[in-house]
């Protein structure tokens, strides 16, 4: 029989019992969340060490020149190839044309020295008709001698012709080498004074399109230093495009925890900027050869005073979707959580494949001398003149 409580009203029978009722109550809730917990970090590794990195790409000047104008700043997006920045062009034009001139004066000489290839090869043909007729003549005159038809001195005076003759075929000869060294193997083109005078009107043909400078790939503009009237020197980073459209995550993970971590293992990741609604998913693409501390500026040296051991961190650098930070757009140095499923123990631990192509390239310098080539022929086409055939077949005799 149950009495009640004065005070309460409350069944003292039931009230005797309530206790060990609400604390069996709690006890299984925590072991539920102990399973719930055990369950979620059982295969899985997690850390909020995580950022997100990519490649920062300086801009860069290939020649010296002054800013004269800008063309994108911070915060802008520019594609691979657009113009970010112009150079003063006016040495640079300069220079185009005086290279463009030697080219033509460097064409015009070399026919000239084909032409007198020509020309002492007639004169060698001539020299060796004169020693001929010089030869004739001291024999003739010396099958006449013996019957006194000629005297002495007129026979002398042949010999001496004859002589004459030979030191000016011998002088023709040697002047023809010497202008056949010059040309001997070789057309117009591929003249040395000719290929000497391309290759400089190609290099200013060149510089001269350097003076605008281009946006090396498709990104974001950061880090905008350069100013107008700016004197640039070559390597001088003048800004830094930041392509958001690959980008990856260096998760610090502690050593004790890449005891089950793969490559090739799945993640899923969050972002402190968008919160835990929207979930990114990745790979494990690889881990780094070394702790932070390892390659620290100023390394840890544990080997004198007193140590303590500390904890040290591996970066992870996992993969991110393509598709996923193109809907949810991610900046470099964002805060992640990263979750590893490391139940899949099948993956490397150190990447073993070489890599046979460029992981990274632009194709925006591979045009540079492609107009530079059609300029230099059409330079030498203006001023190898019509009659260029014969000099070219002497040349080769």
């Amino acid at each position: 029989m149950s009495t009640q409580s004065p005070a309460s009203g409350v069944p003292v029978a039931a009230s005797r019992h309530s206790g060990p009722v609400v604390f069996i109550g709690a006890g299984l809730i925590l072991i539920a969340l102990l399973a719930l917990w055990y369950g979620y970090q059982v295969g899985n590794e997690c850390t909020e060490d995580a950022y997100v990195d990519g490649n920062a790409v300086q801009v860069t000047s290939q020649i010296t020149g002054t800013v004269t104008g800008i063309g994108a700043d911070n915060t802008d997006y520019v594609r691979a190839g657009d113009p970010v920045v112009r150079l003063n062009p006016v040495d640079a034009e300069i220079q185009f044309e005086r290279s463009k001139a030697a080219l033509a004066r460097a064409t015009r000489m070399a026919r000239t020295q084909y032409s007198q290839v020509e020309q002492l090869q007639a004169e060698v043909d001539q020299r060796s008709n004169d020693v001929g007729k010089a030869r004739a003549d001291v024999q003739r005159r010396a099958q006449l001698a013996s019957s006194g038809a000629v005297s002495r001195e007129e026979i002398s005076h042949a010999e001496d012709i004859l002589k004459n003759a030979l030191a000016g075929l011998a002088s023709t000869r040697q002047s023809l080498a010497q202008r056949k060294a010059m040309v001997d193997g070789t057309t117009l083109r591929s003249h040395p004074d000719v290929l000497t005078a391309a290759a400089n009107l190609r290099d200013a043909f060149v510089a001269r399109d350097r003076t605008v400078v281009l946006a090396p790939v498709t990104g974001v503009v950061t880090r905008r230093s350069v100013q107008v009237g700016q004197r640039i020197s070559p390597g001088v980073a003048m800004m830094t495009v930041v392509p958001l459209d690959h980008l990856w995550v260096n998760a610090n993970f502690k050593e004790s925890q890449l005891e089950h971590i793969r490559i090739g293992q799945p993640v899923t990741l969050t972002a402190d900027s968008y919160g835990t609604d929207v979930v990114f998913h990745g790979t494990v693409a690889g881990l780094d050869a070394g702790t932070g501390s390892a390659f620290a500026l100023l390394p840890a040296q544990n080997a004198t005073g007193n140590w303590i051991k500390v904890t040290q961190r591996v970066p992870v650098k996992i993969a991110l979707d393509p598709q996923e930070i193109a809907r949810n757009p991610l900046r470099l140095g964002i805060s992640m959580r990263v979750k590893v499923d490391t139940r899949a123990q099948d993956g490397d631990v150190l990447r073993a494949d070489v890599p046979r192509e460029d992981l990274y390239s632009t194709a925006v310098f591979d045009n540079e001398l492609k107009n530079a080539d059609a300029l230099v022929e059409s330079v030498i086409t203006e001023n190898e003149g019509a009659q260029r055939a014969p000099a070219l077949s002497s040349a080769r005799r």
